[in-house]
C-alpha cells in the first residue's frame, strides 16, 4: 500500500488502518484502473474513491443520485479539511457558477453531481476543460433495469467511458446479486475492470420476521420493548399508510414523521433534515426514502409490508447500524401482502420477461420469510455468499421455530380450495374449514361441502399461517387476476394423495422479545452502555462517571453541529466520543490518538472537547 494513502487515512480521516479491500481498491484506482466495488453499507466505500481522488491530479467526480446525500457527504468531508462541493438543483444560478469556477481553477478535491446534471452537454463541456482525477459512480445498482432503484439516467453514464477513456472509473454499491453485477459491468462499460466484493454480511444486524396480526400494534410493542427513543425507519408500501403509521406512532408518544414522493419537496427536505439532525426521530416512509443515508446511529429498520425483492430488503435494512453497533431489522408480513404484490406484478407495464423476473424476486423474498434454518445464511446465499455456520443473531437462531408434520392440515386446505372451485381467497377458505356461518358461505352452499367444519383444530391465525406457507412452498398459487383467489399447483398432488410428508413451521402469535423500555434516563443509560462497550472485548459495564462524560460530549457535539447547521455525526461518531469517554485524553497529542480524530478536526474541535474531558475526573487511560 502506498504510504501516502495510509498517511491520508491517519492524518485526514483519523483512522489507524485500512479495512478489507480498501487498500487494494485504492491502489488500483491510483494507478489508473477501473473497478466495481461491492461493500456492505457502513463498510467504508467512500474512502475507496475519496483517497485516490486526493492522491491523483485533478478533481474526483462523484455521481450521486440524491441531493440530500450529496449535501451530507460534502458536509462530512469539509469537516476533514477536504475541498468538496456539489452541483445540483438546490443551488442558485450564481452558486452553481461559483462551483464551476472552483472546478476550472482546480480548487476542488471532490465534486458531487447528480447523473441528470452530469449528462447535460453543458456539464460535459465543463468537465472537458477540467482536470479530472477519477469518476466514482455511487449507488451503481441503479443501472439495473430489473432493480428496485432503477434510474434510466444511469444507463447513459456509459458516455464517461467514451468521452474520458483515460480516467479511472469506480462503480460502487452495497446491493447487487450476480445478475445485477453483470448488468453494472456491461451497462457502464466496465467489462475489463476488476471486481472487488467485500462481502454482504452485516453481523451487527439482527434479522427477524413476524406474521401479521394487527401490525401497528405489533410495531408499537416492538418499539416500546426495544427501541424507546431510538432513531429508525419504518417502511410501508403505500403513501397513505406512511402517514397513518406516523400519526399512530405520534399518538403513542413517539417522534415520527412521514416521507413519500407525494409530499411536496419542502416537506420531504424538512423531514429528512430532522431525521439526520435529531436524536430519536422515526421516519415512516416508502422506498422513496433512504438511499445513501449516512446517519450512523439508526438502531432499527422495520417493514410493515413485504418488500418486493430480497435486494430491496437488503438495501433498506442496511440503513440500520452503520456504526457497527447492534441494530434490528424487523419485518411483519402476511398473505395479503403477497396478494397485493402479485397483483402489482401482473398489472405492471413491463413485458413478459420483466413480470417473470419480478415474480421470481417475490418468490425469493417469500422463501426468506418462511425459512426455518438460519435466516442470515439464506439472505447471504441469495447474493452468492456462503456462511458456514448459523449466525446466532437472527430469530430462527435465537428462537428456533418448531416444525411439525402438517400433511393432514395441508390436505384439508388443498381439498377445501379444490371443492370450492379454486377461486376464493384465504378468508373464505378459513371460514369454510372452521364451519363459519358467513353469508357468502351459506349462500354458495359451501356449508354442504365435505370440508365444511373439518378445521376446528386451528384458530384463524393458525390457518392463515398454513395457507401462507403453502403459497410460499408453491403448493398454492394466487389467481392470475391478482384478487387473492387460491388455486392448486402441480406440486399439490403428491401431498393431497399422501405420497409425501409436508413439514411446516408453527407460528406463534406472541414471539419472545428482549426487554428494555424505560424513560429518557433509562434510554440514555442503555445507549451509553451499548456504545461505550462496543470496542472492548470484555464489554465491561461503564461506570457512572464515564457514562456522564459520554453524554456531556454528545451534548457538546450537538451544540457545535447546531452552530454549523450540520448533522452531529459529521463532527464525531458516537464511537469516537465513546473512546474519548473511556480513555479521557488530556492533551491534543493524546486526543489525536483516538480513532476518528484527524488533524483538521483536532484543530477545529480539540480544545473544546479537552475542556469537557478535563472538567471530569480521571486522567488519560493508556490502551
Amino acid at each position: 500500500m502506498n504510504n501516502t494513502a495510509l498517511s491520508i487515512l491517519n492524518n485526514t480521516y483519523g483512522y489507524p488502518a485500512f479495512r478489507g479491500h480498501q487498500s487494494a481498491v485504492i491502489d488500483h484506482l491510483v494507478t489508473g484502473g477501473d473497478a466495481l466495488l461491492l461493500m456492505p453499507t457502513g463498510g467504508g466505500k467512500s474512502l475507496c474513491y475519496q483517497i485516490p481522488a486526493l492522491l491523483r491530479d485533478g478533481t474526483g467526480i462523484i455521481v450521486s443520485p440524491l441531493i440530500a446525500l450529496m449535501q451530507d457527504q460534502v458536509s462530512a468531508v469539509n469537516q476533514l479539511g477536504v475541498r468538496a462541493a456539489f452541483l445540483n438543483s438546490s443551488l442558485s444560478l450564481s452558486e452553481a457558477r461559483g462551483v464551476e469556477q472552483q472546478l476550472r481553477r482546480g480548487e476542488l478535491d471532490l465534486l458531487y453531481i447528480a447523473p441528470e446534471r452530469l449528462l447535460q452537454e453543458r456539464t460535459l463541456e465543463l468537465l472537458d476543460g477540467a482536470a479530472i482525477a477519477l469518476f466514482a459512480i455511487d449507488e451503481a445498482h441503479c443501472v439495473s433495469q430489473w432493480g428496485h432503484d432503477f434510474r434510466p439516467e444511469y444507463l447513459q453514464l456509459a458516455v464517461l467511458a467514451e468521452r474520458y477513456p483515460g480516467i479511472p472509473r469506480l462503480a460502487c454499491t452495497a446491493t447487487a446479486d450476480g445478475r445485477t453485477q453483470a448488468e453494472i459491468l456491461d451497462n457502464l462499460r466496465l467489462r475489463t475492470g476488476r471486481v472487488f466484493i467485500g462481502g454482504f454480511d452485516r453481523p451487527n444486524i439482527q434479522y427477524r420476521v413476524v406474521a401479521k396480526d394487527e401490525p401497528r400494534k405489533q410495531l408499537l410493542k416492538f418499539l416500546r420493548d426495544e427501541h424507546q427513543g431510538d432513531a429508525g425507519i419504518v417502511y410501508c408500501l403505500a403513501r397513505k399508510k406512511t402517514e397513518e403509521t406516523a400519526a399512530f406512532l405520534s399518538q403513542h408518544g413517539f417522534a415520527a414523521v412521514p416521507y413519500h414522493a407525494g409530499l411536496d419537496a419542502a416537506t420531504r427536505r424538512r423531514h429528512q433534515e430532522r431525521f439526520l439532525n435529531e436524536d430519536g426521530l422515526i421516519v415512516c416512509a416508502t422506498i422513496a426514502f433512504g438511499m445513501g443515508i449516512d446517519k450512523p446511529d439508526v438502531r432499527f429498520v422495520a417493514h410493515l409490508d413485504l418488500p418486493k425483492s430480497v435486494e430491496g430488503y437488503y438495501q433498506e435494512t442496511g440503513r440500520a447500524g452503520r456504526d457497527g453497533l447492534p441494530a434490528n431489522a424487523w419485518l411483519c408480513y402476511g398473505l395479503q401482502d403477497v396478494v397485493m404484490l402479485r397483483k402489482l406484478v401482473d398489472c405492471s407495464d413491463g413485458d413478459e420477461m420483466h413480470r417473470r423476473r419480478s415474480s421470481q424476486q417475490l418468490d425469493a423474498m417469500l422463501g426468506y420469510c418462511e425459512v426455518t434454518a438460519c435466516r442470515r445464511q439464506r439472505l447471504l446465499a441469495h447474493f452468492g455468499e456462503i456462511l458456514p455456520d448459523p449466525c446466532g443473531n437472527c430469530d430462527t437462531c435465537l428462537w428456533p421455530p418448531e416444525t411439525y408434520d402438517a400433511t393432514v392440515v395441508a390436505q384439508k386446505v388443498l381439498s377445501c380450495v379444490a371443492r370450492t372451485g379454486q377461486r376464493f381467497g384465504a378468508q373464505h377458505i378459513i371460514e369454510v374449514l372452521r364451519g363459519g356461518a358467513a353469508e357468502r358461505v351459506l349462500r354458495l352452499g359451501h356449508d354442504k361441502l365435505s370440508t365444511y367444519g373439518i378445521g376446528g383444530e386451528l384458530d384463524p391465525f393458525g390457518w392463515r399461517s398454513v395457507i401462507r406457507q403453502l403459497v410460499a412452498h408453491g403448493l398454492l398459487a394466487l389467481d392470475p387476476e391478482g384478487y387473492g383467489g387460491l388455486r392448486l399447483t402441480s406440486l399439490a398432488g403428491p401431498v393431497l394423495r399422501g405420497e409425501t410428508e409436508l413439514r411446516l413451521r408453527r407460528d406463534l402469535l406472541v414471539k419472545a422479545v428482549s426487554s428494555g423500555g424505560g424513560g429518557g434516563a433509562g434510554r440514555k443509560a442503555r445507549r451509553a452502555s451499548l456504545v461505550l462497550a462496543s470496542d472492548f472485548s470484555d464489554e465491561v459495564e461503564p461506570d457512572a462517571a464515564t457514562t456522564a462524560l459520554f453524554e456531556r460530549l454528545r451534548a457538546l457535539r450537538l451544540r457545535l453541529a447546531s452552530e454549523q447547521s450540520v448533522p452531529p455525526y459529521v463532527i464525531f461518531h458516537d464511537k469516537t466520543l465513546a473512546l474519548m469517554a473511556r480513555r479521557r485524553p488530556l492533551s491534543l497529542e493524546a486526543l489525536l490518538g483516538i480513532s476518528g480524530v484527524g488533524q483538521a478536526k483536532l484543530e477545529k474541535y480539540g480544545e473544546a472537547f479537552l475542556v469537557e474531558i478535563r472538567a471530569g475526573e480521571g486522567g488519560y487511560l493508556e490502551e
